[in-house]
């Protein structure tokens, strides 16, 4: 599914995508191989931040933001812990960081369509994909590739609300509960 499932999408040089969660880089970078579109890479941790903003520093369709986008502006404290580094857990090495608020960041940047939105961020995925729907945000996004996450107690719950919320906009094309799912707007 990652070589297929998640690089397969109508995009074209002119289309917008959203990585959230960016780590390495390796899923937008493939991303650009295929279509050649704008990226912004949103990764709150400045370690892998820096290594992405390297990785495409003369690449000027990909941006880089030391930050994640939330349901609101916040300074928090991210557990390290590689790809599974997540604010929603404790570790022994914890650092601080900064996350933007979704809606804040569309309104800033002029966006009205994204064309794709990968979002795998480590438990935060619950408040921002509700922050999305309540704001309307969720229409101007053709499609989601989400990644939720269930080491919370509630996890199952909320996720089910959620996916059952974006029916109303969405459909479902494909789906590794817990793993990967994709909404394309209908």
């Amino acid at each position: 599914g990652d070589r297929t499932h998640r690089l397969k999408y109508d995009l074209s040089a002119q289309s917008l995508v959203l990585d959230l969660g960016g780590y390495e880089g390796q899923w937008s970078s493939d991303i650009f191989s295929m279509y050649c579109c704008t990226i912004h890479i949103f990764e709150p941790v400045p370690e892998f931040a820096e290594n992405i903003m390297q990785r495409f520093l003369r690449n000027p369709n990909i941006f880089v933001h030391q930050y994640g986008l939330a349901n609101n502006d916040i300074n928090t404290s991210i557990s390290l812990s590689g790809a599974s580094s997540s604010q929603h857990k404790i570790g022994e090495q914890m650092l601080s960081i900064q996350l933007k608020k979704a809606s804040k960041f569309f309104e800033e940047n002029k966006i009205s369509s994204v064309d794709l939105m990968k979002i795998n961020i480590e438990g935060g995925e619950y408040d921002l994909l509700e922050h999305l729907m309540s704001t309307n945000l969720v229409k101007a996004i053709k499609n989601l590739q989400i990644q939720f996450h269930d080491f919370f107690p509630d996890s199952r719950e909320r996720m089910k609300k959620i996916q059952e919320a974006l029916e109303h906009t969405h459909k479902l094309t494909y789906q590794y509960e817990f793993v990967w799912e994709n909404w394309e707007l209908r």
